[in-house]
């Protein structure tokens, strides 16, 4: 049954924002603050701090970012660990202490991830390399020379055969060939007219073939794809044969593995049926190609096909080992590849010193010479991967080892430590590990002691499948390949993660990570264990760039791992433009609430040295520009107040989730975005959610779009605001198998994670067949505790037949989170509820309740992208909490609305200042100085000051409007002094603050861009009013590139984009409202 009564509605007002925050500093987001090419001034310093304090953040994550002599024009100073570095480092800590700001510092110099020059080749991340050399059996090998395989010396890999490089043997082998090893050169190439090799490779943009002819013909076994650059079409070819070069037949579909966008370190090995032909064809179409994925990411961007060399080989290698290896981030798709690979006959280890072959191994014997037949020399070793933190200045080194506590604790005192050593280093309070941008790693310290004590078995017998040897069976090849990534998994979060948490813990500061996937080969979601604030990122207005899969990643983890706080890098731009509002930010803001985030970090606030110079420096025209020179910076408090109000009440409790999705044994693997689970849940997302990602998915024409300016991409990415409360009232989570081994029953029969997060359904997408004997038994176990197993596609379209209704029911394009407060006096139900809609609402809301056959109503109007919060309690009661703060009353068949009928009338002239420019005018309403004929007022970016008044009292002028709306009577009665009135503005261009009698009252930054001023604070008589306006930079930035900047001083390091010379509407757009 449903519940409606008359309930009591509160709302808090922007001035009980402050109050009701201030006792809740971790309800304020913070900023990242780039220090950028060490140009950093004490006054920009302190200007830059003062500008966080002012707008209400809590705190900043400092970072240097980039080095002196990559940018000499700016005349930087400060390069990182200079005497004048730590000079500027000290002033901020000092300016920090004093505004009561707290700060956070990066593992290491600049971002992504983890290097200094301070870690030598051997205590850097490591990889496996190796040489082939190709003998006759039958003779004496010993003392043969075998090439050093790759090495890495002076800063960069050197190619196999270099000596002097940093190089480690590991072991070598004899491989017994049943033929000679041939990497089969075509007697000729030919391409159809598609086909361009202009560039230096084969690039195609429509359908295209390129056909090899041998002069005889060759058996072919394998072949290996070498792209130009991060190319997913080249891996799409249809390999076919032919004995005559008219006649083709098919050999195989080549299909892509899942891939992160670091991908370029490894080519692409695909293994063949045994194919004796004498021409073989390389067939290639978009038509077919997923509209790309966080997980397949070359497949978002225009479909053309770059290759660089398709290379075929006589000699059987496993299907795309390179990923399967730990190598680089992939997931191999084409299960059935893996049992198209054969063995080879014999492998037997080799004596190895100084890298001379001594002698062949075999059970334990010394052989002076090989049996008869071909034999594959093969020696392995390891070196450095190369990696270093790239965005760094003098602080850049090569990436550390994340297989070794002693490197890790060594970079922790090369840089973190330093900075504790400090003056006021009190104010920091945070370890920050950014997002993962420096690859992986297959080896490193103990690799193979930590391999053989995890896994039971010494992994140096089997190290030729390294390098893509079969060996014994596809089965042990696979079985093998897995136990090293499980390992690559276990060392990365043992050795590196958990040692940077235990030095942070030391010195009682916390920790913070964002997402390793999909660079690094490991569980997505099990290095938040060790997180104290686990942290995702998105991404605004960059679909190429936009991270839904790591918000994702960060909610789970912190759920899973009872982790009450998920930050978020938000809104980063790949390219700004310079139009960026507050409004403009809020419906992403919203979603990302929704998801489950609750401490926004922007993302970001660059350093500016100068004072005399804007908007001044960026991240080279990345990122939000959130810094004290953006024109609207001082009005974006209204915005962060709505920030830090959501955040409070979002940090409360613990998150009310009741689906649990199995992400499977496979590493790597990552959270679940929810287009996965439309397979497994068709009915809950519905018929209409079915065929629509039937037809994305199909991306039939390969549809394109330009977003942002330049950058032209698939129209079908996945974008979660499409994807609002997809499954109509419930909310899911990502488990890993980590977290499903540890669901345990210790505090309720309904099951419980050590964190105490409920779920009552597991989704396991994965088939039984793929389950290990564990995971089956704790899946029995779980449903024989009364977890719901959904196993098998489900086609009812919700949960209620096992007793579980949905959380809430909501009009489409609404989302929302809920909360649950456990308190002395009883449970407390926080829900918050967003408009994802660019117009006005009234939304009808029905909450699920503690007795699921009572259900609570609550109707409400929302305005455009607006969103509220309703708190249900043990009470009869119900609170609703607007985002425009001022109190509702619930009127009845109207819901929760406001009373507000009469109007006052403004005086039609208003008097308009120009601060930057110094020009004043008078104008009447609307007036949008876009179009003024002065061209100084046309191109003005900044603040504008619009004064006028109105009368309040006894005899209040009522508006020609009032007249015909109000009845007669009405007009002659004097006003209360309870309440406020509310001044509407209207239109806007683009955010304004709103002072009556010289005192100011609130920020206009969002629909309905309202601010209400108490009635006690009024004259008797004439009261003055002043709308201080302020625009973006757009108009100015046209301005200056047009040789018409307003004003002097205008400069960037942001290159301006835009498709359209046309100026933003700037001002005050329509009338002002004020009514009471």
């Amino acid at each position: 049954m449903n519940k409606k009564k008359r309930y009591t509605v509160m709302a808090l007002s922007a001035l009980l924002v402050a109050s009701t925050m201030a006792h809740n500093d971790e309800a304020k987001p913070w900023t990242f603050w780039y220090w950028m090419y060490g140009a950093v001034s004490k006054a920009g310093i302190h200007a830059d701090l003062v500008g966080m304090k002012n707008v209400g953040l809590g705190g900043t994550y400092l970072m240097p970012i980039r080095g002196v002599s990559e940018r000499p024009e700016y005349q930087g100073e400060a390069a990182q660990l200079s005497s004048k570095f730590w000079e500027m480092v000290d002033y901020s800590f000092q300016q920090a202490d004093s505004l009561g700001l707290d700060m956070g510092i990066h593992i290491c110099d600049g971002f992504a991830l983890a290097g200094n020059p301070s870690i030598l080749p051997a205590e850097s991340m490591q990889k496996v390399v190796w040489t082939d050399t190709i003998v006759g059996g039958g003779k004496k090998i010993e003392g043969m020379q075998m090439w050093q395989p790759e090495s890495y010396k002076d800063g960069k890999l050197q190619p196999a055969g270099s000596e002097g490089g940093y190089y480690q043997d590991i072991a070598a082998f004899a491989i017994r060939c049943k033929e000679k090893p041939q990497l089969f050169k075509p007697e000729k190439i030919e391409y159809t007219e598609a086909v361009s090799t202009a560039k230096g490779y084969y690039l195609a943009a429509k359908p295209a073939s390129i056909i090899y002819s041998f002069h005889k013909p060759v058996t072919v076994r394998s072949m290996r794809v070498v792209p130009n650059g991060n190319n997913i079409q080249s891996q799409r070819l249809l390999v076919q044969a032919s004995d005559d070069g008219i006649n083709f037949r098919d050999i195989k579909q080549l299909v892509p593995p899942r891939q992160g966008w670091q991908n370029t370190m490894c080519d692409y090995t695909f293994s063949l049926p045994t194919t004796t032909a004498r021409y073989f064809r390389f067939s290639w179409t978009p038509e077919g190609t997923e509209p790309g994925a966080e997980d397949l990411d070359a497949a978002k961007w225009k479909p053309l096909l770059k290759l660089e060399n398709i290379i075929l080989s006589n000699q059987p290698m496993i299907n795309q080992y390179e990923g399967k290896t730990g190598a680089v981030w992939r997931i191999e798709t084409d299960a059935a590849a893996k049992s198209e690979t054969v063995a080879m006959a014999d492998v037997l280890p080799l004596k190895l010193e100084n890298g001379m072959v001594m002698g062949v191994m075999v059970n334990g014997n010394l052989m002076n010479k090989l049996p008869k037949g071909t034999w594959r020399l093969l020696r392995m070793g390891h070196t450095s991967t190369g990696q270093t933190n790239a965005t760094a200045g003098t602080g850049k080194g090569l990436e550390v080892d994340k297989f070794s506590p002693a490197a890790v604790r060594k970079l922790f005192n090369s840089w973190y430590a330093l900075f504790l050593n400090r003056p006021h280093s009190d104010v920091v309070k945070y370890l920050h590990i950014d997002s993962w941008e420096c690859g992986s790693q297959n080896w490193g310290y103990q690799f193979a002691e930590e391999f053989k004590a995890r896994r039971g078995y010494d992994l140096i017998p089997y190290l030729p499948i390294m390098a893509g040897v079969p060996m014994e069976s596809a089965s042990r090849n696979e079985q093998v390949l897995k136990d090293i990534r499980l390992t690559i998994n276990d060392l990365v979060n043992e050795k590196f993660f958990k040692t940077f948490t235990d030095l942070a813990h030391e010195q009682d500061i916390e920790v913070s990570h964002e997402s390793i996937a999909p660079t690094f080969p490991a569980d997505g979601l099990q290095h938040y264990q060790y997180a104290d604030n686990p942290m995702g990122e998105y991404w605004l207005n960059s679909p190429t760039h936009d991270k839904p899969n790591d918000m994702l990643d960060a909610v789970s983890g912190a759920h899973i791992y009872n982790k009450n706080i998920v930050q978020a890098e938000g809104f980063t731009e790949v390219r700004g433009v310079w139009n960026e509002t507050p409004a403009m930010l809020k419906p992403m803001l919203d979603r990302n609430l929704a998801l489950g985030m609750n401490k926004l970090f922007f993302h970001v606030t660059a350093h500016n040295p100068w004072m005399d110079r804007k908007p001044g420096m960026t991240l080279d025209g990345i990122g939000l520009f959130f810094q004290r020179d953006n024109t609207w910076y001082p009005e974006a408090r209204g915005f962060v107040d709505y920030i830090t109000l959501c955040q409070n009440y979002l940090q409360q409790g613990r998150p009310v989730v009741d689906i649990a999705v199995f992400t499977g044994e496979e590493i790597p693997s990552r959270s679940l975005t929810p287009d996965k689970l439309v397979p497994m849940l068709p009915g809950v997302f519905g018929a209409e959610r079915v065929a629509s990602e039937q037809k994305r998915m199909a991306n039939v024409g390969i549809p394109m779009e330009e977003s942002p300016v330049g950058v032209t991409h698939s129209a079908n990415i996945l974008d979660l605001k499409d994807w609002c409360n997809a499954l109509h009232g419930y909310k899911y989570d990502s488990m890993n198998k980590d977290a499903l081994l540890k669901w345990n029953f210790e505090y309720s029969p309904k099951g419980k994670l050590p964190g105490n997060q409920d779920y009552r359904i597991l989704v396991v997408p994965q088939p039984a067949n793929t389950l290990s004997a564990e995971v089956k038994a704790k899946i029995e176990e779980l449903r024989e505790e009364g977890i719901i197993i959904i196993d098998k596609p489900y086609q009812a379209k919700d949960f209620s037949q096992y007793g579980i209704e949905p959380d809430v029911v909501l009009p489409e394009n609404m989302d929302y989170a809920h909360r649950c407060v456990l308190e002395a006096t009883g449970r407390k139900d926080i829900y918050f509820l967003t408009n994802q809609e660019d117009k006005e609402r009234q939304i009808t809301a029905t909450f699920r309740t503690r007795t699921s056959k009572i259900r609570q109503i609550v109707k409400l109007s929302l305005p455009a992208y607006g969103s509220a919060f309703v708190i249900l309690s043990n009470k009869e009661d119900m609170q609703v909490i607007s985002q425009t703060g001022h109190k509702l009353v619930e009127e009845e068949g109207a819901g929760f609305t406001e009373n507000y009928p009469s109007v006052l009338a403004v005086a039609d002239k208003w008097k308009v200042h120009f601060d930057d420019i110094r020009k004043d005018t008078t104008v009447t309403l609307p007036f949008d100085w876009s179009k003024s004929a002065d061209e100084k007022m046309k191109y003005y970016s900044g603040h504008v000051t619009f004064t006028s008044s109105f009368e309040w009292g006894d005899s209040v002028p009522v508006s020609a409007e009032e007249k015909m709306e109000v009845p007669a009577e009405k007009t002659k009665t004097a006003p209360s002094n309870d309440g406020f009135i509310k001044i509407q503005l209207g239109k806007i261009g683009d955010v304004a603050r709103v002072l009556v009698n010289g005192k100011q009252y609130g920020y206009a930054w969002t629909a309905p861009y309202e601010v209400y001023v108490p009635k006690r604070d009024l004259k008797n008589g004439s009261n003055e009013i002043q709308i201080v306006v302020a625009n973006t930079w757009h108009n100015a930035l046209q301005g200056a590139g047009e040789g018409k900047a307003p004003f002097k001083g205008i400069w960037t390091n942001a290159k301006y984009r835009t498709k359209s010379k046309a100026l933003l509407p700037a001002g005050l757009l329509s009338t002002i409202n004020i009514v009471y």
